[in-house]
């Protein structure tokens, strides 16, 4: 590697293992190098893979949860369900695609036996008023919506839930979430994530009605690239949960 260079790599090897400690070949300190370690609350550790963003200069921690093994997904299941069990919700809203790997585990963890998938794709019975539009970091395509089968709605009109979702990054996916179950008469307790992707959501999310209360297995601030590797910037670690 020369001064400068990317310091990422191909992901096909992450998100497979839990390990005590951070392994031998990352860096557990500043500045990281293909990877970044977080602690999970069991004190296990899981190395996520740096991503360098299209501006070249900055980068994120990155978890593809449909790549994940069974072990670290049930893992994070686990400890997403603690947080889920906080929030006294009587059922769980998978927001697509990645959120959909941990909704049905955490609502069966929570002694529930369904949970209500919000989806992309518009099947024919849909009915456009239920439906917002949304982009997210990963997807920024325009005209993509978010929809509710309207078959669902009897599960979530007036009752209590949570929404569940892989990460929040910009947190454009759970406000179109939110304006969509609020539109329909849901009472959203809040949402549970594995990852909080720096805190650029935070304003956005605080300025819904009622504010959107998320909590998170873990999370990661913004990198900017040095010569040596990647660098955190604190100024946008988020707080957990």
């Amino acid at each position: 590697m020369t001064a400068g260079a990317p310091y990422t790599e191909a992901t096909i090897g992450y998100w497979q293992d839990l390990t005590p400690e951070v392994p031998a070949r990352f860096p557990a300190t500043a500045p990281y190098r293909f990877g970044y370690p977080v602690t999970l609350p069991c004190g296990r550790i899981l190395v996520l893979p740096l991503r360098q963003l299209p501006d070249g200069d900055c980068a994120v921690a990155s978890l593809i949860a449909n790549q994940a093994s069974h072990l670290v997904v049930a893992a994070l299941a686990d400890h997403m369900a603690t947080q889920a069990r906080a929030f006294d919700a009587e059922i769980i809203v998978g927001l697509p695609t990645l959120g959909l790997a941990f909704a049905s585990l955490i609502a069966e963890r929570l002694g529930q036996k369904r949970y209500v998938p919000l989806g992309y794709s518009r099947k024919f019975w849909y009915d456009d008023a239920l439906s917002e539009p949304v982009t997210s970091i990963t997807s920024p395509e325009t005209g993509k919506k978010l929809r509710l089968d309207p078959n669902l709605l009897p599960l979530i009109e007036g009752r209590r839930v949570v929404l569940v979702d892989d990460a929040i990054s910009t947190g454009t996916t759970a406000i179109a979430a939110a304006r969509l179950l609020q539109k329909v008469g849901a009472d959203i307790a809040g949402m549970v994530v594995a990852m909080k992707q720096t805190n650029r959501w935070q304003a956005s999310t605080a300025a819904l009605s009622p504010p959107l209360a998320v909590r998170a297995v873990y999370g990661c601030p913004l990198f900017q690239r040095g010569e040596a590797g990647w660098v955190p910037l604190v100024e946008t670690q988020p707080a957990i949960p």
